[in-house]
């Protein structure tokens, strides 16, 4: 017995690793016998690509998922029951060689269903750098209709970015906006969506443009004639109560226009849309377009900078003020050429309606004065918002008397 149990227990780690062996092989064994595997094919997913980068084609699908599954859960597969993706977090795009080889992992929705293995288990994906530059906005009008004019097109922009994998931005030379001319020589004012091309004019893709349409004008017309005429800023509306428009600037001055003979014949001028100023306390500047009559349109994309200077309005207000006498001895009698003067003052709308009469002084000095008569000048003492702008009379007379009732001590 105990020979026995020493057969038993000698080298019993290599036992038990070789019935652990044995047991695996054999469950693999009927694991393989049952597993099936499911003909369609499943969509890889990209997940994770870097900010850096742009997936160029398309991914293949995983096909051949060897699968194990109770009978039950397997006849109710679909195409839905599995889920294939890969991990582009750790994938970097290299200009010299944008292949990059990643692991394919799938798995299915149902936790009862075991994927044992599927085709393929890697792929390769292209990865291009995200990059970006400006290119120019050109219009391409294609044939012009015979007996038609046609004028330079002006342009809500004159640049586009366009941003997308290396290899195709590098040939992009131009943003494209591709316009028809009609044979009824009506014109082109529209917005249209631009087309990234190559120097060959063909469409490059997929790449982004920003922005991706532009506005486009074309003067279209059998017999065009241009003129430059001075620009004449159209203001609507009043500033608020005690506000004035000091002055209204524009910039540019002058534009080109371009149309048929007789309706440029009719124009001296200009005008902007209108810019308002109702209400306004502070200075207005707007960019505003051109009111253009039928027929005729600006040469170049006509944008005009209307500023318009406001300020408070000033104002003149009469005051009747008594003079005060200042620096009079008690022994002296100062008789005036007369009680009151009439002061004008100067000042904003606003400052004048608050201006309390109690606020200001108008004063007659006669410190040092001796006895007899005196021309003395009106002085008058203001609030600072407030300007003197008159006094009438500018001077008084003043008679110094001796006062009777004074000591004879406190004479002269």
């Amino acid at each position: 017995m105990k020979r026995a149990l020493q057969f038993v227990v000698h080298n019993w780690p290599l036992k038990l690793a070789a019935a652990l062996l044995a047991i695996f092989l054999y469950a693999g064994l009927i694991l393989s016998q049952s597993a099936q595997v499911w003909p369609g094919s499943v969509p890889i997913i990209p997940l994770r690509l870097p900010t850096t980068a742009v997936l160029l084609g398309n991914l293949p699908s995983v096909t051949s998922i060897r699968y194990f599954a109770p009978a039950d859960v397997a006849q109710l597969l679909s195409s839905s029951s599995f889920t294939a993706t890969v991990d582009l977090s750790q994938a970097q795009p290299q200009s010299g060689s944008p292949f990059v080889i990643v692991r394919v992992v799938v798995t299915a929705t149902d936790p009862r269903v075991k994927v044992l293995d599927y085709e393929p288990p890697s792929i390769q994906v292209r990865l291009d750098p995200l990059v970006s530059k400006l290119v120019p906005i050109a219009v391409d009008h294609g044939t012009v209709p015979p007996g038609i004019e046609i004028r330079a097109p002006a342009l809500s922009a004159s640049q586009a970015l366009v941003s997308g994998p290396e290899s195709i931005v590098r040939l992009v030379t131009a943003a494209q906006a591709r316009v028809v001319i009609q044979p009824s020589g009506i014109d082109v004012d529209q917005t249209v969506d631009l087309v990234a091309v190559d120097i060959r004019g063909e469409a490059m893709g997929p790449v982004n443009l920003r922005p991706s349409s532009v506005h486009v004008k074309i003067a279209v017309g059998s017999g065009l004639q241009s003129k430059t005429l001075p620009v004449n800023p159209v203001i609507a509306g009043t500033p608020a109560v005690g506000y004035q428009i000091a002055s209204v600037a524009v910039n540019p001055v002058v534009v080109t226009v371009v149309g048929d003979a007789n309706a440029l014949a009719l124009l001296s001028k200009v005008d902007t849309l209108p810019v308002s100023v109702g209400g306004a306390t502070s200075g207005v500047n707007r960019t505003v377009g051109l009111a253009l009559p039928d027929g005729v349109s600006a040469l170049a994309e006509a944008t005009i900078t209307v500023t318009v200077a406001i300020q408070a309005q000033a104002a003149t207000r009469d005051y009747s003020a008594g003079l005060v006498l200042s620096g009079a001895r008690d022994d002296r009698t100062y008789a005036l050429s007369t009680g009151s003067v009439l002061v004008t003052l100067g000042g904003t709308v606003a400052s004048l309606d608050t201006l309390d009469p109690s606020s200001f002084s108008v004063v007659v000095d006669v410190d040092g004065l001796g006895l007899g008569s005196h021309k003395v000048k009106v002085t008058v003492s203001l609030p600072a918002d407030v300007q003197l702008v008159a006094v009438s009379p500018a001077q008084v007379t003043v008679t110094v008397i001796a006062n009777p009732a004074a000591s004879p001590s406190n004479g002269p």
